[in-house]
């Protein structure tokens, strides 16, 4: 299984711009296609929600792929 670590910037990301922004489709709109297919799980959860807000400490998972998102320690 591929893991990927992304850092939050701010409270939360959306979940189709986190899908974009580590390289898993080219675009927002390409995003939510594939949380509107059903194979995306947050937390274990299948998750349908496009925007769902994804905060630090959440795990998001697309087939083979695991993100983890983290806090931004930064001061």
């Amino acid at each position: 299984m591929q893991e990927i670590s992304f850092i939050v910037e701010g409270e939360y990301v959306e979940l189709n711009q986190l899908l974009k922004l580590v390289g898993l489709c080219d675009s927002g709109g390409a995003g939510k296609v594939i949380v509107a297919s059903g194979d995306v799980r947050v937390d274990g959860e299948q998750e349908l929600r496009k925007t769902a807000k994804i905060r630090a400490g959440q795990v998001v998972q697309l087939g083979n792929i695991k993100i983890q998102v983290l806090e931004n320690q930064a001061p």
